[in-house]
């Protein structure tokens, strides 16, 4: 007896998926460094000829997910997919998007792990697991501090484009070596992680690795932290290093890159 998942598809839904398929595409050509196309280059990116591509891009600038001007004519993202990202973004719940990798930075170090999210000047606590060892640091979830102040916070004040007088503007307040603290933020840009030691807890190591979202823009950071009676200046750079990557990871699961 024929059931319903014995049913083929007909030619022509098979055509309709494949259309779609080719659609998707078309869209995913579109990046950074890639944003304004000729068909041309959609051509060469996508490998469909330009009859098709011409068919494909007609239907989606009709439904606003791509526009075109000049002369040649040059293809972009269209407001279609702006309401997506917006509705997607909106959505979004980055601790729980973040508990897998989270989870597996707390393996890994067997300290404890937090997620930190920017907010101006400030860093929140979102979320947060605690070590399973008997000394250990932790700050919980609603925790704020300074950008200026701490690993967690340089991790993410190093990718954040500041305007001329906006680092002194940050720190005004918080007793921070200006001089100690550009050279932690250019190294934090060249190693992809920021360090801490006896900053905020005496007796205590940090070290945190920032995300970014679609637009490229710093959204916040994955730290550790952990008693330097375990940790040497070694095992935290392993850290940070591993926390790097989880960090990227992160990245991608909110659709951006590094």
């Amino acid at each position: 007896m024929d059931t319903e998942s014995d049913e083929k598809p007909t030619p022509v839904a098979s055509e309709g998926v494949r259309a779609v398929e080719r659609a998707l595409d078309v869209l995913a050509a579109f990046g950074p460094g890639n944003h304004d196309l000729l068909v041309a280059d959609l051509v060469k990116i996508v490998g469909l000829s330009r009859p098709t591509l011409y068919r494909l891009l007609n239907t989606l600038e009709k439904k606003g997910f791509v526009t075109s001007s000049g002369e040649p004519q040059r293809f972009r993202l269209g407001p279609s997919v702006a309401k997506l990202a917006h509705v997607w973004s909106a959505t979004l719940d980055i601790s729980s998007l973040a508990r897998p990798v989270m989870t597996e930075a707390w393996t890994f170090t067997t300290e404890t792990v937090a997620l930190f999210v920017a907010r101006g000047d400030m860093r929140l606590c979102v979320a947060e697991m605690p070590s399973p060892q008997p000394i250990s640091f932790r700050r919980g979830v609603g925790y704020t501090e300074k950008l200026v102040r701490g690993a967690s916070g340089r991790a993410i004040l190093a990718y954040t484009p500041l305007q001329v007088g906006q680092l002194e503007a940050f720190a005004a307040g918080t007793n921070s070596d200006l001089a100690w603290l550009r050279d932690q933020l250019a190294l934090t840009l060249e190693r992809g992680y920021a360090m801490g030691h006896n900053e905020l807890i005496q007796g205590a190591y940090a070290v945190a690795a920032p995300f970014f979202d679609s637009t490229g823009t710093v959204v916040g950071s994955l730290g550790v932290f952990g008693p330097d009676i375990r940790l040497t200046e070694t095992r935290v750079n392993e850290f940070g290093l591993f926390l790097r990557g989880m960090a990227d990871r992160l990245t991608s699961s909110l659709g951006g890159r590094r």
